[in-house]
C-alpha cells in the first residue's frame, strides 16, 4: 500500500501487527484514508478489521506497526489526545449522547468543555444544529429521539472540535432501512466538506453504498482495496463474505416497500460549501 504521492494521507497505518494469546488477529495490515475520502474497513467476523479499527483509534496498542495522522506518529498516543491534538473525531457504536440533555445542550456542553465562550457556543450550536437538519428538536431530550436523530446528533457532536478526519463505529447498527439513506447523506456531506471518514460496519451492503474506497480484511490481512464495484466483484470477497449481495439487497428493498414507508423523505443535512482539493478516484485493487 502507498499513500497518494500528490499529498499526504490524513491517516496512514503502517504494517499493524496483534496477537492475542497464540493467535494473530492482525498480521501486518497497511491502509490510508486520503484528504476528503470516504473508506470503509470491512470483512468477516474475526478477521480483525475490528482490531484493525481500534488500533487505528487508540483504544488499544499494536504489537508492531505505526499510526500517522496528518504526517504525525501517533501510534503512543491515547485516544483523547488523538482526538485533541491530532483533530480526529470518534463515534462509538454505543450511544453516546447525554441523555437528559437536550439536542442543543448536548452540543453546547462539549463546546463549554473546549473553552468556548458563550457566544461562540450559541454560533456554532446554531451552526451544527441547522447543518444536520436537527434545528426542529433542539429543545428535546436526547432520550427520546429516534435511531436516525441519534446518530445525526452524535456525528453533530463529533465536529465540535473541527476535526480533519472522522472514525465511525458502526453507524448503520440499530437503525431501518430508509434511516440508513439519510445517514449515507450525511457521511457523504461529511466528506463534500473536506473531512476525511474511515468507517467500519457489519452492514456491508450500506458501507459499500458510501464509500469512495473500501479495504477488506480477511484471517488478519489486508485481502483488497479497491471501489465498491472492485469489492463486490472480487472472486474471494463473494466466496468468503459478500455472497449474493445485490440479491440481500433488493430483499431489503422489497421489505421496505412492503411495510409502505416512501423513500427519500428524510431531508439530509446542509453543510458549507468547502474549498477543500477535489477528491482522487478510488484506488485499484491490491490483493495480498
Amino acid at each position: 500500500m502507498d499513500a497518494s504521492p500528490e499529498r499526504q494521507p490524513i491517516l496512514q497505518a503502517v504494517d499493524l501487527q496483534k496477537t492475542y494469546g497464540r493467535r494473530r488477529v492482525v498480521d501486518g495490515v497497511n491502509l490510508h484514508v486520503d484528504e476528503a475520502e470516504i473508506v470503509g474497513l470491512l470483512g468477516p467476523n474475526g478477521a480483525g478489521k475490528s482490531t484493525s479499527f481500534r488500533m487505528i483509534c487508540g483504544m488499544i496498542q499494536p504489537d508492531r506497526g505505526r499510526v500517522y495522522l496528518e504526517g504525525q506518529d501517533v501510534t503512543d498516543w491515547p485516544m483523547f489526545r488523538r482526538a485533541r491534538d491530532g483533530h480526529m473525531g470518534y463515534l462509538p457504536q454505543e450511544p453516546s449522547v447525554f441523555k437528559k440533555l437536550t439536542v442543543e445542550q448536548n452540543i453546547s456542553a462539549l463546546l463549554e468543555l473546549l473553552g468556548m465562550d458563550r457566544a461562540a457556543r450559541k454560533t456554532r450550536t446554531q451552526q451544527l444544529l441547522e447543518e444536520f437538519n436537527i434545528t426542529h428538536i433542539r429543545k428535546s431530550r436526547a432520550a427520546g429521539l429516534s435511531g436516525g436523530e441519534r446518530r445525526r446528533l452524535e456525528i453533530a457532536r463529533c465536529l465540535v472540535s473541527d476535526p480533519r478526519i472522522v472514525m465511525l463505529d458502526e453507524p448503520f447498527a440499530g437503525i431501518d432501512p430508509i434511516t440508513v439513506q439519510s445517514i449515507q447523506g450525511v457521511i457523504k456531506q461529511l466528506r463534500d466538506s473536506g473531512i476525511s471518514v474511515l468507517i467500519t460496519d457489519h452492514a456491508a451492503r450500506e458501507i459499500l453504498g458510501t464509500v469512495d474506497r473500501c479495504y477488506v480484511i480477511y484471517q488478519g490481512q489486508v485481502l483488497i482495496d479497491g471501489s465498491p464495484e472492485e469489492v463486490k466483484e472480487h472472486p474471494k470477497v463473494r466466496e468468503e463474505y459478500l455472497g449474493d449481495l445485490d440479491g440481500a439487497a433488493q430483499t431489503t428493498v422489497q421489505r421496505s416497500e412492503a411495510a409502505g414507508r416512501p423513500s427519500g423523505h428524510i431531508p439530509r443535512p446542509h453543510f458549507r460549501e468547502s474549498n477543500s482539493p477535489a477528491r482522487k478516484p478510488a484506488r485499484r485493487v491490491t490483493d495480498v
